[in-house]
């Protein structure tokens, strides 16, 4: 016997729930980026780069939760859209810092706020103020899910 508790029938329940609810969500807020010419981990890597400018591929694959080489190809695909630049780290010679061009950080912002635009309409338009309190409530638990 493992020790292990088998979760509830609700905590099961609520595990479908979210991932179907997410996964769905998450499409069609990428949908209202434009970013449909851009993989999932293309979009995303802009969108940390606008909050982080300067990172390693290192850095980018462990956010991301890839292998190294796999982001080693997802930056150059980047790169030879003209979306980032690797420019040498001024602290460490050694080290290839990965960064936003005028171009990606444009296309970055503007996409996060299509998504962001897009999100809010929705919940205005099909939620009572009630469903909108009960939604912030309810990303608070699920945040303390991703918390160590």
């Amino acid at each position: 016997m493992s020790g292990i508790k088998e979760p509830s029938a609700s905590a099961v329940r609520a595990s479908g729930e979210v991932r179907a609810v997410i996964g769905r969500l998450r499409r069609r807020i990428r949908a209202a980026s434009g970013a449909a010419d851009m993989s999932l981990t293309q979009d995303s890597v802009l969108a940390r780069l606008l909050d982080n400018d300067g990172l390693t591929t290192s850095d980018l694959a462990v956010m991301e939760e890839m292998r190294h080489q796999s982001m080693a190809a997802t930056v150059a695909a980047l790169a030879d859209r003209g979306l980032v630049e690797r420019r040498r780290d001024p602290g460490d010679g050694r080290r290839l810092l990965i960064a936003l061009t005028a171009e990606g950080r444009g296309r970055a912002a503007e996409g996060r706020q299509a998504r962001g635009e897009w999100l809010a309409a929705e919940l205005d338009r099909k939620c009572t103020e009630e469903e909108r309190q009960t939604v912030i409530e309810a990303m608070a638990v699920l945040g303390r899910l991703i918390r160590d």
